[in-house]
C-alpha cells in the first residue's frame, strides 16, 4: 500500500519546488518532509526527486506525482457525492493541480480560453506545459501528464483521442522585407537567402510549408525565436519572414503592416485533444470547454471527414 503522507510530501516538492515551501503547506517542519521522502524512496529503491533548485521529480516521481492527482480527483468525486467526508475533515489534504500539455501556438491564441472558465468555476490548479504539437503526445506517454492538445490523431496507449480541427498558419513578412527579398518572386532560390523565423528544433513549419507550396526541400538562414508573439513582432520589425496563426495576424494583414508572401497558401495543422482513460471522467467538463472553445477557433473538418471520439 502506499504510504500517503510520503507520497502527499513527494508531490508537493515537485509542486512548489523545495522541501521549504512543501513543509509551509502542509504546516509541518522541513525536516518533517525530509524524513517521508527519504522513507518512501528508500522503500522503493528509487529517487524520486532530483534535488536542486528547483526540485524537480524523476521519472517515477513523476508517476508517483500523477497518481496522487488521480486519487485527489477521486477524492473530489467522493466529496461531491458524500460532502459529510468534508465536513468531517476527510477530504484532499491539498489542491489537485492538473498537468496539461499544449503548444505554443495554441496557448498563445485558444488554449487559454478553455482552461480559464474551468478554471474559475473549480478549484482544480493548473500547470501548462509547453512542447511541439508533435511532441506533446509524449508527454501522455511518459506519464508526465492528464491530457495534452497534440497533433497526433492515433491515441496514446491509455487515452482517449477528440479532434479540435485545424490551426491555420499564414506565411508572413513586413512590406519592406517582402520587396527587399521576394520582389522579383516567392522561389526555392529566393527563400534560400531570406531570413526565416524559426520557434526551436523542432520547429518544421517553415519547412513544410515551402515543401507543400513549392514542392521543394530548402535550406534556408533563420533566427530562433521561442516565442508565438514574438513571431508576430519580429515579423512586424523586418528580422524575417514566419508562419504565424492567422488569428494573431488578421488584423495586421488588414492594416497592411504585413503581407503573405504568397497570397491564400495557407497551411493547416490539425489538433487532437488527448486525455488520460482514468481521469477523463474527472475531468469532462474541461473536456467540454476544450471541444467548445475549438470549435469556435479552429479550422474545422467537414462532417463526413469528423471521426468519432475514440
Amino acid at each position: 500500500m502506499i504510504d500517503y503522507p510520503a507520497a502527499l510530501a513527494v508531490a508537493l516538492v515537485v509542486q512548489t519546488g523545495s522541501f521549504e515551501k512543501a513543509a509551509k503547506a502542509l504546516h509541518v517542519t522541513p525536516s518533517a518532509i525530509s524524513q517521508r521522502v527519504k522513507m518512501i524512496e528508500d522503500r522503493l529503491g528509487v529517487s524520486l526527486i532530483e534535488r536542486g533548485s528547483p526540485c524537480v521529480a524523476t521519472e517515477k516521481g513523476e508517476w508517483l506525482c500523477r497518481h496522487m492527482d488521480h486519487v485527489g480527483m477521486l477524492e473530489k468525486d467522493l466529496i461531491k457525492h458524500m460532502p459529510g467526508l468534508a465536513e468531517a475533515g476527510d477530504g484532499p489534504l491539498h489542491r489537485v493541480t492538473l498537468t496539461l500539455a499544449t503548444n505554443a501556438d495554441s496557448l498563445g491564441t485558444w488554449f487559454l480560453g478553455a482552461v480559464a472558465p474551468f478554471a474559475r468555476s473549480t478549484d482544480f490548479l493548473v500547470s501548462i506545459a509547453v512542447d511541439d504539437e508533435d511532441y506533446t503526445a509524449d508527454w501522455l506517454h511518459r506519464g508526465r501528464v492528464l491530457a495534452a492538445v497534440t497533433s497526433l490523431a492515433k491515441p496514446v496507449k491509455g487515452c482517449r483521442v477528440t479532434r479540435l480541427g485545424a490551426l491555420r498558419y499564414q506565411a508572413t513578412a513586413s512590406p519592406e522585407f517582402f520587396e527587399r527579398y521576394f520582389a522579383r518572386g516567392v522561389t526555392p532560390e529566393t527563400l534560400a537567402r531570406a531570413p526565416a523565423l524559426t520557434f526551436s528544433q523542432k520547429d518544421r513549419l517553415q519547412r513544410d510549408w515551402i515543401r507543400r507550396t513549392l514542392g521543394a526541400c530548402v535550406g534556408f538562414p533563420t533566427h530562433w525565436l521561442p516565442s508565438t508573439q514574438g513571431f508576430v513582432d519580429a515579423c512586424l520589425a523586418g528580422m524575417g519572414w514566419g508562419m504565424n496563426p492567422a488569428q494573431l495576424v488578421g488584423g495586421h494583414l488588414q492594416a497592411g503592416r504585413l503581407v503573405e508572401i504568397l497570397p491564400g497558401r495557407t497551411l493547416d495543422s490539425p489538433l487532437f485533444w488527448q486525455v488520460n482513460r482514468l481521469a477523463a471522467d474527472q475531468l469532462s467538463d474541461l473536456t467540454r470547454a476544450v471541444v467548445g472553445q475549438a470549435s469556435r477557433a479552429l479550422i474545422q473538418p467537414s462532417a463526413e471527414s469528423d471521426p468519432p471520439e475514440v
